[in-house]
């Protein structure tokens, strides 16, 4: 059986804090002391206190999410009402140094990136000797729930989310991050069909002295170059050109490029095969997008496009010329706008994405509604034969 999720990777004794953010939420109200007995509660099912607590000025509301090393809460500022998401170290790892500073790595990061399509960084500290941070929620879906549900998407609406993607890591890498965890599961997003590039617990701060060690490999796998396989010394921004390569074909297609049994499978063939065109598994897909894909996909770094930038461009070019195509209306803002399509483009499908993500949630909400009936049905008919049962003579 082929593997359709991935794992992050991290050689040694720390962990990934991707799966902070991967973790089943939990609808429930907890004391930050009691965090680390939650699975042992869930499991007994003995109930918890309720007590809400706070931490600085933010008020812990539902845990969104429990990892190895952390859990993150919805919170609300007590003076603004302002709502947003908390992540906080878990008692047992928080006198780790190593984890401890990651944690903190990932912070510095977060402090001095600031760009609409990155989630927001709002404030930091130490509770109790545990450090934590406060972001943006952003609760608008994830990718990678959407892919699970819908598989391919219409190839307007990858260009799109990929077009937003290559504005956040351009950003990035001119502040000198690489991602190196560019995945479905690290893009959110919001209501109104902005996408959100978050997670940055193994990301590469290229301006400061690096935690992980050389020749460690660090990543997902469905989505790792063929450098950080390697653990070379020489990871750069074309690294996560790579995976957006990787992140592109598997919205074209509903599959990740590179499948496999084990992962040990899926590294040779991101090391050494080529995958199939997007184009065999997505007919409608335009050529020029198929190839942008391929080139994205090299084996050599060098043989990547220069930046994301010039990505988000041909992204912006090919969503045009279909544009143009299919609609004559609007002549002459179309003329007019010609010389900047990238916004011209982003525009006119954001509010398309914005109806696809409020379907996939009317979707849900429909597939729990009827599993809830469903499961009323099976009680109604169990009380029934019981009653039956009941009413015979000699029962």
């Amino acid at each position: 059986m082929s593997l359709q999720g991935g794992r992050t990777l991290l050689s040694g004794a720390s962990r990934s804090f991707s799966s902070l953010l991967l973790a089943t939420p939990a609808q429930v109200r907890m004391p930050i002391a009691e965090t680390d007995r939650r699975v042992e509660s869930s499991r007994t099912g003995t109930p918890m206190a309720q007590k809400q607590e706070t931490i600085d000025d933010w008020a812990l509301g539902e845990v969104l999410g429990v990892g190895t090393v952390g859990t993150v809460y919805r919170v609300v500022h007590t003076q603004t009402g302002r709502v947003a998401a908390l992540k906080i170290l878990l008692p047992q790892v928080s006198q780790d140094e190593t984890i401890s500073g990651r944690f903190t790595r990932e912070i510095q990061i977060l402090e001095r990136l600031s760009h609409p399509n990155v989630v927001a960084f709002y404030a930091s500290g130490k509770h109790d000797g545990r450090w934590y941070y406060v972001m943006e929620l952003v609760d608008g879906g994830v990718l990678k729930k959407l892919l699970n549900r819908k598989g391919a998407l219409a190839w307007q609406d990858a260009v799109e989310i990929g077009w937003q993607v290559c504005s956040a890591l351009q950003h990035l890498h001119n502040n000198g991050v690489i991602h190196r965890d560019l995945k479905p599961a690290n893009l959110f997003f919001t209501k109104d069909g902005k996408v959100k590039l978050g997670d940055f617990g193994i990301a590469l701060d290229t301006a400061r002295a690096e935690l992980t060690a050389t020749g460690l490999t660090v990543g997902t796998y469905l989505y790792m170059s063929p450098e950080q396989i390697r653990g070379e010394r020489t990871i750069s921004p074309q690294t996560d050109l790579y995976a957006l390569g990787c992140l592109l074909y598997e919205m074209l297609t509903g599959r990740p490029p590179f499948q496999g049994e084990n992962f040990a499978r899926i590294f040779d063939q991101h090391l050494k095969s080529t995958a199939p065109p997007v184009t065999t598994f997505s007919p409608t897909c335009p050529r020029e997008l198929s190839d942008l894909v391929d080139q994205l996909l090299q084996k050599q770094p060098e043989r990547r496009p220069f930046n994301a930038r010039a990505v988000q461009g041909q992204l912006a070019e090919i969503l045009m010329r279909w544009d143009e195509a299919e609609s004559t209306a609007n002549e002459d803002r179309r003329k007019a706008n010609r010389r900047q399509p990238d916004i011209w483009a982003i525009e006119r499908r954001r509010p398309i994405l914005a109806n696809l993500l409020a379907d996939e949630v009317i979707d849900e909400r429909a597939a729990t509604s009827w599993g809830a009936l469903a499961l009323m049905a099976l009680l109604a008919i169990g009380l029934i034969v019981v009653g039956w049962a009941a009413s015979r003579p000699g029962g």
